[in-house]
């Protein structure tokens, strides 16, 4: 059985600086698991999760060779609420399910700590299987800066993403620590180190 205290839940909102502070906790000994790896690996072609997915939304979310249409799968539930809370219904109890596979195998193989790297990591649930929880947050200006250069978006499409993600206050509330990230990446890395030091 997987050590709880060993599990650290790391997230935050797109452009907060999530990434570079998983970067450090790696370098620091930590085996990183990131959701949007299994979240892309559950619907891949073949995967229970995409056959379930075929079914509620219509095979209109499958590509001609049978793969994920993700373009149209977004196009529905970003469309609708609804529709996005079934999506997630079907595929985050699968995610949490193999993230935690891998951590206890991490763990038994000898790992001092195991990160959840997860955006929805309290909207998934993620955090029940977390010893401590730290959110990542920066300036919203500085958060579109960053997610127009990094994902070569323009400024209505930067808006929307960041939109569609919960209000720093959803964090605030929820997280043990809170890391926030409105100087440069040294910094930010300084700031991970000090966290990393106390968990």
């Amino acid at each position: 059985m997987y050590n709880h205290n060993s599990i650290i839940g790391l997230t935050g909102p797109t452009g907060s600086g999530k990434s570079t502070v998983a970067k450090v906790w790696q370098a620091c000994g930590a085996v990183v698991l990131n959701a949007d790896e299994y979240a892309r690996s559950v619907v891949q072609k073949g995967e229970p999760c995409l056959t379930r997915l075929a079914e509620e939304f219509s095979v209109s979310v499958l590509t001609p060779n049978g793969e994920l249409n993700r373009a149209a799968l977004a196009a529905i539930v970003f469309a609708d609420p609804e529709k996005k809370r079934l999506l997630e219904s079907i595929t985050h109890p699968e995610i949490g399910k193999r993230m935690l596979r891998d951590a206890e195998h991490a763990l038994a193989s000898g790992a001092p700590f195991v990160v959840f790297d997860s955006p929805l990591l309290f909207e998934a649930g993620q955090d029940a299987l977390c010893a401590k929880t730290v959110a990542v947050l920066s300036e919203p200006q500085v958060r579109l800066a960053r997610i127009k250069v990094r994902d070569n978006l323009t400024d209505e499409q930067a808006v929307a993403r960041m939109q569609a993600q919960p209000d720093d206050a959803f964090y605030t509330d929820r997280a043990d620590i809170v890391l926030r990230n409105d100087g440069d990446e040294q910094a930010l890395a300084k700031a991970a180190k000090e966290v990393w030091s106390c968990l």
